[in-house]
């Protein structure tokens, strides 16, 4: 473990694999709030996904928002 560490980002399977346990990544990005706000569960950052986003609209309106805010808090030293 690092020191210190204040935010960590789950992105993709493998890594939420890794750190999670199986599952798919639906389940997972769903139940963020679990793990916020230390972790945040994302999909992997790829073109390929832009279906799943379009069908999982909470995704940008309820997660992405929450991100932002945590990582300015973690960049203000809050």
């Amino acid at each position: 473990m690092l020191p210190g560490l204040r935010l960590t980002l789950l992105i993709g399977g493998a890594a939420q694999d890794w750190h999670l346990g199986r599952g798919t990544v639906t389940e997972r990005v769903r139940n963020w709030r679990r793990h916020a706000p230390s972790v945040f569960v994302l999909p992997h950052p790829s073109w390929r996904n832009t279906a799943w986003l379009g069908r999982n609209p909470w995704f940008a309106a309820e997660l992405l928002p929450a991100l932002r805010t945590r990582v300015r808090e973690v960049l203000d030293g809050n």
